[in-house]
């Protein structure tokens, strides 16, 4: 079976979505669709296949289709998103997952957003953050014990999610921005920093050796070429202004039999 990427088109209210850290400032969809676009054809150059989920133009966060849904290689999980506004994403991402994998919910009061799930291995590394809760990180690790994942708490202090902070670039070694997230969680893996004048820069989305990443971050992608990594650059600036990066702009399926 291909490998696929579940993604979703912008909306149209794409403009009028949540923000958290940063100012609203005007969005062109247009634009931003073009970007999404080339998003999804950098996938598809590395050998992904796209499933576009239907288009929900009354749910401006919708394009953010990574935070509805946890892929794992067993099953995959859905849960309540932090913020209620995403409430009406979560059906469409659930019934897409279950395609391919058995789906088992979070209840409240867990909140959970797949941006704050960063997968190395059979670690799970979950940003306790705005819009995941500590009642989601207890039911996580009840839930994957008996697949032998390993839960891992991590608290985020400075962006949205868990992604916006970090990255896993390799089996062990995570991109991170060090003042946003607490690093000792990642004991015993390399890390290698982005330049502080590149705060935003560790939301990277990597896939065998590859990275995805915004344009804009010349240090950082200086860095990733150095250690190895064949970096795929996209523009990626209108949806960076709604808070989204390369990881939340699909899911991947990579271990379907």
């Amino acid at each position: 079976m291909p490998r696929l990427a579940l993604t979703r088109p912008i909306s149209a209210s794409f403009a009028r979505g949540e923000l958290t850290y940063l100012e609203r400032v005007p969005i062109d969809v247009d634009r931003a669709r073009r970007q999404h676009a080339a998003y999804e054809g950098v996938l598809e150059s590395l050998g992904w296949t796209i499933v576009r989920l239907p288009a929900l133009d009354e749910q401006p966060d919708a394009v953010f289709v990574e935070d509805a849904g946890i892929a794992l290689d067993e099953l995959a999980v859905v849960a309540p998103m932090g913020a209620s506004s995403r409430t009406g994403e979560s059906r469409s991402v659930e019934e897409a997952l279950a395609r391919y994998l058995p789906v088992t919910r979070l209840t409240p009061p867990a909140t959970l957003d797949g941006g704050d799930v960063m997968r190395a291995g059979r670690r799970l590394f979950v940003g306790r953050s705005r819009r995941t809760n500590a009642a989601a990180i207890e039911q996580f690790q009840r839930l994957l014990a008996p697949y032998e994942y390993e839960v891992i708490p991590v608290e985020v202090k400075g962006a949205l999610h868990l992604k916006s902070a970090c990255s896993v670039v390799g089996e062990r070694t995570i991109l991170a921005n060090t003042e946003w997230v607490d690093m000792s969680p990642f004991a015993g893996m390399d890390a290698l920093a982005v330049d502080p004048s590149e705060a935003w820069g560790a939301s990277v989305l990597h896939a065998d050796g590859h990275v995805v990443m915004p344009t804009g971050f010349p240090r950082t992608a200086r860095l990733l070429a150095g250690a190895g990594l064949t970096v795929h650059e996209v523009d990626l600036t209108e949806i960076r202004k709604a808070e989204g990066g390369p990881t939340c702009l699909s899911i991947l399926l990579p271990n379907l039999a």
